[in-house]
């Protein structure tokens, strides 16, 4: 009852017109638009190349890809990449011992990879005379730029945040999902997301198609070139990123009774409102909703969307956040 009194709409969304063509949903009807796509390619090899931000599933999407385009030819940018201890070592410095703080890194996708796996890697790829080729992963569009489809799954850090805690995924290259939460966290803020942030900047404009799986089991596909229309909207309209709540030591009541929330979390300490590394932007295609992470539109646009001055000292860092801070308890 608390939610429908609330006039605090938890869910914007910037409803892009005109774009109702180029969305799918479920992975049936994403496997046929992408089969459809590359059919229009005559040469004897097609390679698709699915480039994934740090967080999505590898299980639900290797599954669902694989049936769809053959796992014949189905590689993965994780077999190049450097040992777990190699990349420790690298990062070392900028992940830091310290419990919170490190070094936001300024090192590149590249670092990741082994270059001796990486040139093997891409001799395999060079070796199929025919078919469709399938390269997966993070840094997949590194391993293979020349892509004839490339596909971006992205996903957003609040959610990311979620998996970390439920002990779904691990930090980029290695194996610690079971590590704690607050850990990875700090491992994926000063390395793995800046250096995915980084790659991600150089080929937005090639996307073919964003995937979005922020919902388990209920894959999204749009073109890339509706995502860029609906970015184009954001920009020249008012517009608001979806809230994320988390509690907290301090935490309060207020939030669940102005904003009508879950009654049965023990508290909520934080509302991030406007904070668009960590918030998600909704566009609207219709009856579809996709989600992306909000700062994609930081990325594309950081001095339209920042103004000049702003953009000349911060670059594309939005340098404002926008929070509710619950400490209120239940009224006796």
């Amino acid at each position: 009852m608390m939610d429908q009194l609330s006039n605090y709409d938890k869910y914007p969304v910037v409803k892009v017109s005109g774009c109702t063509d180029g969305c799918w949903q479920g992975w049936g009807d994403i496997g046929v638009e992408i089969n459809r796509y590359i059919s229009g390619y005559t040469k004897p090899v097609k390679k698709v190349v699915i480039e994934c931000y740090p967080g999505v599933l590898d299980k639900e999407l290797v599954e669902a890809l694989s049936v769809a385009l053959g796992d014949e030819y189905f590689f993965f940018s994780s077999d190049a990449m450097l040992s777990q201890q190699e990349i420790n070592d690298f990062f070392s410095e900028d992940i830091t011992t310290d419990e919170v703080f490190g070094y936001l890194t300024r090192h590149t996708i590249d670092k990741f990879f082994d270059p001796k796996k990486v040139s093997e890697l891409r001799k395999q790829i060079s070796a199929v005379k025919e078919g469709v080729i399938s390269i997966y992963g993070t840094g997949a569009a590194y391993i293979c730029p020349d892509a004839d489809v490339l596909i971006y799954a992205d996903m957003p850090r609040w959610e990311i945040q979620q998996r970390f805690r439920r002990n779904e995924i691990s930090n980029l290259g290695i194996e610690n999902r079971n590590e704690r939460p607050s850990l990875q966290y700090k491992r994926s803020f000063f390395v793995d997301w800046r250096v995915c942030d980084r790659f991600k900047k150089t080929i937005m404009d090639r996307w073919d198609y964003l995937l979005d799986t922020t919902l388990l089991g209920s894959p999204k596909m749009v073109t890339g070139e509706n995502i860029r229309r609906g970015l184009q909207k954001a920009l020249t309209t008012p517009f608001r990123v979806v809230p994320f709540f988390d509690p907290g030591p301090w935490g309060g009541q207020w939030m669940k009774k102005v904003i009508g929330l879950d009654e049965s979390v023990p508290n909520y300490a934080w509302c991030f409102d406007c904070v668009p590394e960590e918030n998600s932007l909704l566009l609207g295609f219709g009856d579809m909703t996709i989600e992306i992470p909000s700062v994609n539109l930081v990325f594309a646009y950081p001095r339209d969307l920042l103004g000049v001055p702003v953009y000349g000292r911060f670059g594309d860092e939005f340098p404002i956040r926008f929070d509710f801070l619950d400490t209120i308890g239940e009224e006796t």
